[in-house]
């Protein structure tokens, strides 16, 4: 993933890659493709989350 992207914008790109498997849209080497997109998209949405969580926590204790 070359530029950073949204959270949104990343789910809605998990969501289409799974809507496209469930609709059998996608040839073997679509899939592997779309598989490695989804493995890099899933990491960046837990790293946002994370991120998120942590500043939350911390605004939290400062009160």
């Amino acid at each position: 993933m070359a530029k950073e992207i949204k959270y949104e914008e990343a789910v809605q790109q998990l969501e289409t890659i799974v809507e496209q498997m469930e609709n059998d849209e996608l040839d073997i080497d679509q899939l592997s493709e779309k598989l490695k997109t989804a493995q890099e998209l899933i990491k960046l949405c837990k790293a946002k989350l994370t991120k998120t969580d942590a500043e939350i926590k911390k605004i939290l204790e400062e009160k």
